[in-house]
């Protein structure tokens, strides 16, 4: 793979940053308080004085007052996180957009309703869309087609849940996708007294007919120039220079405006979109996602691909194991064939490309796990680093499979606060509940494991996901599962070498050492040093990525 050099860079001039102190994740030399860049790279890392025997250099004291980190890695996101604000924030929580306006949180169904019908009063056009709708916090209280009807029945209206896998529509925009009628047999679409769909469409397959009549076509997952624009003024606000677009379906048109954006010389990110296998053969995904690997440039990392076995959990698509949801739902839906998945490893190790699988469920990590086993006895491979994506409800015996087949995980710690009350209570249980997104024990094992935020399913920020591992504290303040806690240290390495690590990014990024690419994360306190409940408090004063610096705001 050949790789475009930085754009627009001064090159052979060497500037040493001083702090108050870097954390740099190089064990050799894992404290120090200068570090020097030269064309974009690190040149070293230490005292001044070692550094100065380099040659030539500006000694830069911006950040004298400041800690640097590693570049922060956020190893499972969408650029959808970008693009979203232009439709309507149906969230239960505050969020921040890319502006840095604060959106509170809607407490109610009725509060939704009325929020969408204010945005419909205020904007012209077809169709009206809102996101981050969950109804799971309002316990008895679902949305039906009814409900977004009161919001308009002569346009289509639609909220996507915050998990981004069901859809609620109006009966306008069922009508349109010729879904508003008796006779339909499909676990995508549950039925209401009438025979009707309700409206609650469950899982791509059944969302996709509703979509084009929404404005939001099979590609909306990927985000246009300025949703990719926004989606880095988030990163930057986090900390974070590495963020990938977990579920691209990277059409010429979409790959064209990621590499026209992202070879800009102000843009601040390292963008790893992953080709999503969706609709389309195992063998001929590798062979697109080979073809994309050669397009790859310093600032969009091309060549993985992106697989989902089954649903969420707080949306009740997830494949659960026996005894099944805490509430006596239905089990989840599969969102592939074990044959298709074993199919999809066999060539992507073959063909040497990465595989990232969507697990929630513990039945679904179950079939990943049985095909990777089957996969490997087709076509043994080393240092494949096929990585399980959320994996929240992995047990220890499934991590023990995980180590001798070589696989990674990137865990979904944000959840304890996020949806920790609920599954508690309503999806799985106290006992499972407890052991979910289970870092201390992926250490264990020995597994290799990364956190993350899947922003906009949860906003966009690392040292919150660190914060979430360290304290497994939910929205109610209870402490679910205090056996799986991690320390400070190790909760910083995952959402910096262990998530580089899963992208097979780590001898680039992911620490401050020499050689390897000049991405900083630059705080305002030492995480180390704050309380552990307050390292989601450390401020982030921005970025240095490639050697550019960028300030946050």
């Amino acid at each position: 793979m050949t790789l475009t050099p930085p754009p627009l860079r001064t090159m052979n001039s060497t500037t040493i940053y001083q702090a108050r102190r870097i954390l740099t994740m190089n064990a050799a030399r894992p404290d120090v308080t200068h570090v020097a860049v030269r064309d974009g790279r690190i040149l070293g890392a230490g005292t001044l004085d070692e550094l100065a025997a380099w040659g030539a250099y500006t000694l830069s004291t911006q950040f004298a007052d400041k800690v640097l980190m590693p570049g922060l890695i956020e190893a499972h996101s969408h650029s959808m996180a970008g693009s979203l604000w232009r439709h309507v924030y149906c969230g239960y929580f505050d969020v921040t957009d890319p502006r840095g306006r604060i959106w509170p949180g809607l407490k109610t169904l009725d509060a939704v309703i009325a929020a969408l019908s204010s945005a419909a009063r205020d904007r012209a056009g077809n169709a009206l869309v809102g996101w981050g709708f969950d109804p799971i916090y309002f316990g008895a209280a679902r949305c039906a087609r009814g409900d977004l009807d009161r919001v308009s029945s002569e346009r289509p209206v639609a909220i996507l849940h915050a998990s981004g896998h069901i859809l609620n529509a109006n009966s306008c925009a069922l009508e349109r996708a010729g879904l508003l009628r008796t006779g339909i047999e499909h676990p995508g679409y549950p039925l209401g007294a009438d025979g009707l769909p309700t409206g609650e469409l469950k899982g791509p397959e059944a969302m996709l007919p509703v979509m084009p009549h929404l404005g939001m076509g099979a590609s909306f997952l990927s985000a246009d120039e300025v949703g990719l624009e926004n989606f880095a003024k988030l990163c930057v606000t986090a900390g974070v220079t590495t963020a990938t677009d977990m579920a691209a379906l990277l059409s010429d048109d979409e790959l064209g405006t990621m590499l026209r954006v992202t070879s800009g010389a102000d843009y601040p990110l390292r963008l790893v979109p992953l080709l999503r296998l969706f609709g389309a053969r195992p063998k001929d995904a590798v062979e697109r996602a080979k073809a994309l690997e050669a397009r790859s440039t310093n600032q969009l990392r091309l060549g993985r691909i992106k697989a989902v076995a089954d649903g969420s959990i707080q949306g009740f698509s997830a494949r659960i194991r026996w005894p099944g949801y805490f509430n006596g739902a239905p089990n989840g839906l599969w969102y592939m064939p074990p044959e298709t998945l074993r199919e999809l490893y066999v060539h992507a190790l073959q063909s040497g490309v990465q595989v990232h699988t969507h697990t929630n469920g513990d039945e679904a990590i179950d079939m990943a796990l049985d095909a990777m086993e089957a996969a490997l006895r087709t076509c043994a491979a080393s240092d494949h680093r096929f990585t399980l994506q959320h994996c929240q409800l992995a047990d220890a015996a499934q991590f023990r499979r995980m180590k001798p087949l070589g696989m990674h995980v990137n865990l979904f710690a944000n959840h304890h606060f996020y949806w920790g009350d609920q599954h508690y209570a309503t999806t799985v249980g106290p006992e499972r509940s407890e052991r979910m997104n289970a870092c201390r024990s992926a250490m264990r094992e020995g597994v290799p494991f990364a956190i993350h935020s899947d922003a906009p399913i949860t906003p966009l920020g690392p040292l919150f996901t660190a914060w979430c591992a360290v304290n497994r504290l939910t929205a109610s303040g209870r402490v679910l599962g205090a056996q799986e806690r991690i320390g400070v240290p190790d909760a910083l390495r995952a959402i910096t070498l262990g998530a580089a690590a899963t992208l097979k990014l780590d001898g680039e990024v992911g620490s401050i050492e020499c050689g390897k690419r000049a991405d900083f994360c630059v705080l305002e306190e030492d995480p180390t040093a704050v309380n552990p409940q307050a390292l989601k408090d450390v401020a982030v004063w921005g970025t240095v990525q490639e050697g550019r610096v960028f300030q946050a705001g």
